[in-house]
């Protein structure tokens, strides 16, 4: 073991479970190195390739500390968290591979920066029409992820195919990686394998007013900022941010984007200046939405229900009808004043998530400032009556199976033309299929079919898998039976 390393070793023998586990971590030490004892960890921990991967996470502060202690003067204050991380030695000192690695490196400098300009009344107008585009934006991303959990890149960012899918109901395409973040840092969206899911939070939230909503989202967006942007419980100047990292290449792109959900939640106006309602935030007190609910729209609790099988709310609608609307239709538009369609297909998949054909007429009676148009309503009836017919499951040996009540309705689907791919064999109790039960489901509602998936205990699923893509609708001769 070499001389420089020993004071390490001995510090960590002698350290906390707790800091040893957070020191690892915050070092990048994986959990199956091959260390036999803490000589061996302390050799490791001061490879220069190690160091140099530590040197970029440091904030401004503590490379400034680390500096000095190079240079022999006292590291201060930040001591303490540079020993923690093994860059300084016990009393302050750093071990030769650290001095070595350091002075290889540009000199950080630290300076004084004011806080942003205030916003005019123009520049904080658009940030609060902004923050209120972010939060209608960010609803549908979970409600789209609440039905059909996105699809994810290795990098974690959105695939293709889902920013496409998202674009439709009106957000900018270029915005999705952003919103997505903070809603993954409010803890309404969580990865998992490789999808983006909703989380059991993602619900309340939804049916929140849109100041209560952008009160969260600020709040988890400063709670989950680096250390090197934080000044005490608040944030440095946004002025500041970007010589934050000063050893890290990676940090200006790091620092442009998290610049820019600043801005997409209203906390930065275009010009860079700092609108009423972000002062508290920085300062570290609770979020105050007052300011900024002054210039959102006022929301509205009624909605104008047309012959035409459409909806149009005369402003914002309050959010919990929002939610439940769009859980019987189609929005077509995100504007103040909204529009929704009302289809066969979204009224089933409210039948599906458990509405009944009573509970949607209720629902829409009671909201509707020109009643029940007759079409509407023989829109929920025969699809109501309708819902269901064909059961769509998975039996115990592992086949797809479709059932009906209706006799008829399946000897047609056993030789419609459109569905030969599915290869469907009847026998005493309906159609088997080899096929998925979500491929099967799939290609039946394409055909027009009133297909359900139902559980293991006969209930109607209310969560259906993404589309597959047409090869799967289409397998080769050869897989068909």
């Amino acid at each position: 073991m070499s001389t420089h390393a020993r004071p390490l070793a001995v510090w960590l023998a002698q350290a906390p479970d707790a800091q040893l586990a957070a020191l690892f971590e915050a070092r990048g030490v994986r959990a199956d190195v091959a260390w036999s004892d803490f000589f061996d960890a302390a050799e490791a921990l001061l490879e220069p390739a190690s160091i140099e991967r530590a040197l970029p996470r440091l904030p401004l502060t503590e490379a400034v500390a680390l500096r000095r202690s190079v240079n022999g003067d006292d590291a201060g204050d930040d001591a303490g968290p540079l020993i923690a991380l093994a860059l300084l030695r016990p009393d302050g000192t750093p071990a030769p591979p650290v001095a070595e690695a350091v002075t290889a490196r540009q000199d950080p400098t630290a300076s004084e920066t004011p806080p942003p300009e205030p916003s005019d009344e123009s520049a904080a107008a658009r940030a609060a029409e902004r923050a209120f585009t972010t939060v209608a934006a960010l609803a549908d991303l979970v409600l789209l992820a609440s039905d059909t959990p996105l699809a994810l890149l290795t990098g974690g960012a959105l695939a293709s195919g889902e920013k496409r899918r998202i674009a439709a109901t009106g957000t900018a395409p270029e915005t999705l990686d952003d919103l997505a973040a903070i809603a993954v840092d409010a803890g309404l969206l969580a990865a998992l394998d490789r999808r983006l899911v909703a989380t059991e939070s993602a619900d309340s939230w939804l049916r929140e007013s849109a100041s209560a909503r952008w009160t969260g989202l600020v709040q988890a967006f400063r709670a989950a900022l680096p250390r090197g942007l934080r000044d005490g419980d608040g944030w440095l100047p946004t002025t500041a941010w970007a010589a934050q990292y000063p050893w890290s290449t990676a940090w200006p792109e790091q620092c442009s984007a998290i610049a820019e959900r600043a801005r997409l939640l209203g906390l930065i106006a275009d010009d860079g200046s700092e609108p009423e309602w972000a002062v508290p935030l920085r300062e570290g007190a609770p979020a105050d939405p007052a300011s900024l609910q002054r210039m959102l729209p006022t929301e509205v609790d009624r909605i104008f229900l047309q012959n035409d099988l459409t909806a149009i709310a005369p402003g914002p609608l309050q959010p919990a009808l929002d939610v439940r609307l769009r859980r019987i239709a189609v929005r077509e538009s995100a504007a103040q004043a909204s529009s929704y369609r009302f289809t066969a297909d979204s009224v089933a998949q409210a039948l599906t998530s458990g509405e009944t054909a009573a509970s949607i007429l209720d629902f829409l009676a009671e909201i509707s400032l020109t009643g029940i148009p007759q079409p509407l309503e023989y829109l929920v009836t025969q699809t109501d009556q309708r819902h269901g017919l064909v059961r769509v499951f998975t039996d115990a040996s592992g086949r797809t199976r479709v059932a009906s009540v209706d006799a008829t309705l399946l000897d047609a689907m056993g030789v419609d033309q459109a569905l030969r791919p599915l290869a469907l064999a009847r026998d005493a109790d309906g159609l088997t299929s080899r096929a998925g039960r979500d491929t099967v489901y799939w290609t039946l509602t394409d055909a027009r079919y009133p297909a359900m998936i139902v559980g293991d205990d006969g209930r109607p699923s209310s969560w259906t898998a993404t589309p597959p893509p047409a090869t799967l609708l289409r397998p080769p001769r050869t897989t068909c039976r």
